[in-house]
């Protein structure tokens, strides 16, 4: 692939021997919230049921696909994120939570949950081996997977994997899983993913420029990328796509695109035939491609895709059962059902999941945050490169403080609690750089009314307790790590409670023409999920930043701490 391009494609592909195990932890509470949120969705194995997990309106809803419409529904106490049927559709696994995440076992007969166990930091997918008999868990924060005996559910390993695993899928002899999505013959595996033109400054958006919408195929057997082909179009971008599936016949890829609210459709046959021509260095269009080539062409899978727009808003999960798709929208508590052999898309449906409700400022600038048609040629949305409100660890040059001098992105949490904005305070407070953004981003003018929407949704955004939290409260190493930060003089600049104090400070990181810039002072909330650190991402870990990047004592007073202070001032900020 052109090395000019990053892909953000987070796979571990894991076979299962020499596990280590660990213990789980407690149940979570119950939050009220007028929304559902559809996130996940699955259908029996006989196609006569979906089964929906309600998101912020913490129940599983059942439907009767022959008749369109909910027919039961199950509260939980807890926000459910995904969802898996036992092979015989008797059981429905549903795990969800944060940092007390949970799963439940749900008799799909009687709607009554079984048995609910307690396991990791927020659970973001499930899968059931082909036997049926083990269970894998995969768990955003504590940036592992679980592995539970399906039967007596019991924790039998714990396997590491990479930053914020989100997806997984197990290959059909159960002997590998992935951190992505399969084909129906296991040969090979999908990852819906950005590539980031971070690069290059953004100065358009034109073909792609700053972003663009990518799936990477892997030869799962091989362990290697067959190739990166693009979703967008020359002049229209698919931002954002999220849930993947395969036909059960192998013929179609379906993809949602959050950003852009449709369904894009690919002839996965004729997909895999370019590829192979490109790999022997056959033509396949009046162009001559290399396999270095086709990251780059926005028109490489024009006529073997359908995107199809969709009546509803916040595509998630897709489910496939036979020739119809299925797609839960996550803004419009909805799902739409659209027949894949018919063109015109005439017979295209939807199923209220429930009432409407009002639409809040906050719950409104959720949606745009996470919408890209309000973006020039829709290529990105805020969502874009600030995953979760959070941030995408890369550079960026937005040209807000000059040419040529990227910056690493910043989390959105607390930013309108902790003016000045942006790694130089460039931005007054974070209302102007919404602003900003909108104009130098996203590249739009737009009303007013949706720039304060946005306001109140990051407004509303709370801190995720830290994985490294014990129970609760700081493990002995953080407790002291806790003093050493008062002893350093840490908390000079990052005080209490908001560890900023929202002040810029030259402290000796600048490099070039930067030397002596003063930069933002950043809260430590959150610092655990926000590597890497300083303004260029120049930092892997804490600890770095408290000793490779501190030799002058410019930001904490750390050169004469004893490896075990910096080791416990280090635990101290993974728990804030």
């Amino acid at each position: 692939m052109n090395n000019s391009l990053t892909s953000r494609i987070p796979i571990v592909i894991i076979f299962f021997s020499g596990l280590m195990c660990c213990q789980g932890v407690t149940a979570t509470t119950a939050i009220e919230s007028p929304y559902l949120s559809p996130k996940d969705i699955v259908a029996s194995p006989n196609g006569h049921r979906l089964y929906v997990a309600l998101h912020t309106g913490q129940a599983i809803a059942a439907i009767n696909i022959q008749e369109s419409r909910v027919f039961h529904t199950v509260a939980l106490p807890y926000m459910p994120r995904a969802l898996a049927l036992s092979q015989d559709g008797h059981t429905l696994i549903v795990a969800g939570g944060g940092v007390t995440g949970q799963i439940s076992l749900i008799d799909t007969v009687t709607g009554i949950i079984k048995r609910t166990l307690s396991v990791g930091h927020t659970p973001s997918d499930l899968v059931i081996s082909p036997n049926g008999k083990t269970l894998y868990v995969c768990l955003q924060f504590d940036r592992d997977v679980q592995v539970f005996d399906l039967d007596s559910l019991t924790l039998e390993a714990t396997i590491p994997v990479s930053r914020d695993p989100s997806a997984m899928a197990v290959s059909p002899d159960g002997s590998t899983l992935l951190v992505t999505h399969l084909s129906p013959d296991g040969q090979f595996a999908y990852v819906t993913h950005i590539l980031a033109r971070y690069q290059i400054p953004t100065t358009q958006l034109e073909r792609g420029w700053t972003n663009t919408n990518a799936l990477s195929i892997l030869d799962v057997k091989r362990q290697t990328i067959v190739n990166t082909v693009l979703l967008d179009d020359v002049d229209l971008g698919a931002a954002n796509p999220w849930g993947l599936t395969c036909s059960e016949d192998g013929r179609l890829i379906s993809i949602t695109l959050s950003g852009t609210q449709e369904l894009c459709v690919i002839d996965r046959i004729a997909l895999h035939d370019r590829l192979n021509k490109v790999a022997r260095g056959e033509p396949v269009t009046s162009v001559a491609l290399s396999p270095n080539d086709v990251p780059n062409d926005l028109a490489f899978t024009a006529d073997i895709k359908q995107r199809i727009k969709l009546l509803g808003n916040g595509p998630r999960s897709v489910a496939l059962i036979k020739k119809r798709a299925y797609v839960a929208e996550y803004f419009t508590d909805s799902i739409t059902v659209l027949d894949l052999t018919d063109p015109s898309n005439a017979s295209m449906s939807s199923i209220k999941l429930g009432p409407d409700a009002v639409i809040t400022p906050v719950r409104d600038g959720e949606r745009l945050f996470h919408d890209a048609t309000i973006c020039f040629q829709n290529w990105q949305s805020c969502a874009t490169c600030h995953p979760g409100a959070r941030m995408d660890a890369l550079n960026w040059d937005l040209l807000n403080d000059g040419l040529g001098n990227p910056k690493n992105t910043k989390s959105m949490l607390l930013t309108h609690a902790t003016p000045p904005s942006m790694v130089t305070g460039v931005r007054p407070n974070a209302e102007a750089a919404v602003r900003a953004g909108i104009r130098h981003i996203l590249f739009s003018v737009r009303p007013e009314t949706e720039a304060e929407a946005i306001d109140a949704y990051l407004k509303s955004l709370t801190p995720v307790p830290s994985p490294y939290l014990v129970q609760g409260r700081l493990s002995d190493s953080a407790g002291r790590g806790q003093a050493v930060f008062k002893k350093a003089n840490c908390a000079m600049c990052h005080p209490a409670p908001l560890y900023t104090d929202q002040k810029q400070h030259a402290v000796g990181t600048g490099r070039g023409r930067e030397e002596n810039v003063a930069f933002d002072t950043p809260t430590l909330i959150e610092a655990w999920r926000n590597a890497p650190y300083l303004h260029d991402g120049r930092s892997a870990t804490l600890k770095e930043v408290l000793t490779l990047y501190n030799t002058s004592d410019k930001h904490g007073h750390t050169t004469d701490l004893s490896d075990q202070d910096i080791n416990d001032l280090t635990a101290f900020l993974r728990s804030l």
